[in-house]
């Protein structure tokens, strides 16, 4: 069984799906991909401990006070290629960027590959059922620039301000 409640960020209406021991989704309403990692499964409207977590979470990270994503039991349904992507995502320090080569080569390193393809890591961040915790909004293209998040790049961009604690283009000179 999986658990459902909302929740109304600055940014907009996340969507917080757990099972009774860990997160399985966090989603901002109408993304892409909302909700693809669970269609088919009974969802029941209702709080549960984890959501709760959650929502602790989530009202301490919109006040930048930078809570540890470690603090939160996660269980993404996903393949096991997208696990090895995400597992690297949650390594990107809060604040900080990467680029989706950047993932891709340590990715690479770990599996004793002399490289993988930038575009199958980017697929595998654009489909990432748990946003914020794993910080897909982190990754950014190889020129510097934004590109590519399933909830818009407006979002993306206004995830990384809370974060850098200034606008994006003092950042990025």
């Amino acid at each position: 069984m999986l658990y459902q409640q909302s929740y109304h960020s600055p940014l907009g209406e996340l969507t917080l799906v757990s099972n009774e021991t860990a997160l399985v989704g966090l989603w901002f309403k109408g993304q892409k991909y909302y909700q693809a990692t669970i269609t088919g499964q009974s969802v029941q409207l209702q709080e549960t401990p984890v959501l709760k977590q959650v929502t602790r979470w989530l009202d301490a990270y919109f006040l930048s006070k930078k809570p540890s994503p470690a603090e939160i039991p996660l269980f993404p349904q996903v393949t096991a290629f997208r696990r090895a992507v995400l597992a690297v995502l949650q390594e990107v320090p809060y604040g900080q960027t990467r680029t989706y080569g950047q993932i891709a080569q340590t990715l690479a390193t770990r599996l004793h590959r002399r490289s993988l393809s930038a575009q199958a890591v980017g697929g595998a961040v654009g489909h990432n059922p748990i946003a914020l915790l794993i910080p897909c909004h982190r990754i950014i293209g190889s020129t510097g620039k934004l590109t590519g998040y399933a909830a818009g790049l407006a979002k993306k961009a206004q995830l990384l301000e809370l974060e850098l604690g200034m606008p994006l283009a003092e950042k990025l000179k």
